[in-house]
């Protein structure tokens, strides 16, 4: 069986981590979303790896990893994690492919971008990744195929570039700087590298899974970012859910297989929009330094709050999600009683679901549960060597959401995780 693992809250909440470990079961790791406001950070024999589009699987040498065609790709940011691996001693010469579908982030995509962003700031990176799904779904955008054809790269480059500075000059950038023969040759300086490793990813995928090969579905963000089922319009220019996993790689909604959700103990949210459980203040700060809660993109400190098993069972259902993971329990241990979000008061009313309208959820108040609290812990290598209010807390998630749990992360290094059960069995 393959999986598919998603985020089930904002994002960061360490997919890169678990994907890493499933991955040295699997023969493909397969990024199907996103660009490069995606951050992975990986912890092995004490070193740190961040990866924003190439698979967290690629750090197992057995592996083979695939970007496909549901990801915007900035070149630039491509090719300097390929030549740090490369410098790491990782040769990724068979087991890197990129789909020719995948749409290309352009210096122009950037700079609209942060242009929108100074005008009326929702939180995004900057990295352009909205422009450029834009620019994909209004059938004007270049892919990585066009690299290996010049006349047809530079077509398209030079056909947008007007319309993007007639934006640009409207948001008021009256001199962008945007020069289309430096996009273009960029470009083209680009291709011959890339050329090797592009191929029809859900022809490979196919065909490893006629072969009886796993498949690993990497997602990045997490399903409350959604573009479709996020908190609108808060979100992310891409659909997180599992359901992209077929759609975003070539293959059949039949191969994707479970679906593995991976939680924080608590909650965090980068950028702006409606979070009911946030902290405020010193609370939140105490949690933010204690999880390292900075952006692995952009640096950014993140929101945080309690655990919101509300929005947790609104993820399960829009993402399917069968099993949970959940990640740096060890975080909470020395806090005292552990507030639980189980539902939200919305004007003096009491709602247990979660609301798609974003005004509803800006005023929704959470209503707390406490749940007992548990003393700092570590060295745990099984859910019985846990303090037992900390099984507890786990367990209780899962029980609320009718899930499965698989897994428990205590730490950031590999092999610091309570694995219950095998999300390919």
């Amino acid at each position: 069986m393959n999986a598919v693992v998603v985020g089930a809250q904002w994002g960061d909440e360490g997919k890169g981590k678990v994907v890493d470990r499933y991955a040295a079961r699997a023969q493909w790791v397969v990024r199907y979303q996103g660009g490069n406001n995606a951050g992975h950070t990986l912890v092995v024999n004490g070193e740190k790896t961040i990866l924003h589009l190439i698979p967290s699987g690629i750090l197992n040498p057995e592996v083979r990893c695939a970007i496909g065609n549901g990801l915007v790709v900035d070149l630039d940011v491509l090719t300097r994690e390929m030549d740090a691996l490369a410098g790491r001693g990782l040769d990724l010469s068979d087991r890197l492919l990129i789909s020719p579908a995948a749409h290309l982030i352009l210096p122009h995509h950037r700079a609209l971008d942060r242009a929108r962003e100074r005008k009326d700031a929702i939180g995004t990176t900057g990295r352009g990744i909205g422009p450029a799904y834009e620019d994909k779904v209004s059938r004007r955008g270049v892919r990585v195929g066009d690299l290996f054809n010049p006349d047809r790269l530079g077509a398209r480059i030079r056909a947008r570039l007007p319309e993007v500075e007639a934006q640009l000059g409207f948001l008021g950038e009256s001199d962008p700087g945007l020069d289309a023969d430096a996009i273009i040759e960029s470009c083209l300086a680009h291709a011959e590298r890339l050329r090797p490793h592009v191929a029809d990813v859900g022809e490979a995928l196919w065909q490893a899974q006629k072969t009886g090969e796993r498949i690993l579905f990497e997602g990045a963000q997490g399903v409350l970012l959604d573009i479709d089922h996020g908190t609108y319009p808060y979100v992310t220019s891409s659909n997180t859910v599992s359901g992209q996993a077929s759609s975003g790689t070539g293959v059949g909604p039949n191969a994707v297989g479970r679906v593995v959700g991976i939680l924080k103990a608590y909650c965090t949210r980068v950028g702006s929009g409606p979070f009911p459980s946030e902290l405020r203040a010193e609370e939140a700060e105490r949690l933010r330094q204690a999880g390292g809660e900075f952006g692995a993109t952009t640096g950014r400190p993140r929101r945080c709050g309690w655990l919101d098993l509300v929005a947790l069972r609104y993820a399960v259902r829009v993402a399917g999600i069968q099993q949970i993971v959940v990640t740096k329990l060890d975080v909470l241990g020395g806090f005292g009683d552990l507030p639980v979000c189980t539902a939200y008061e919305v004007d003096g009313r009491r709602i247990d679901n979660y609301p798609e309208d974003p005004d509803v959820l800006e005023r929704a108040v959470p209503v707390l549960e406490n749940r007992p609290g548990f003393p700092r812990f570590e060295g745990a290598r099984s859910l019985d060597d846990l303090p037992a209010e900390a099984r507890s807390y786990v367990e209780g998630i899962a029980q609320v959401l009718e899930v499965d749990l698989a897994l428990v992360s205590v730490g950031p290094g590999r092999g610091e995780d309570l694995e219950l059960m095998d999300p390919f069995a």
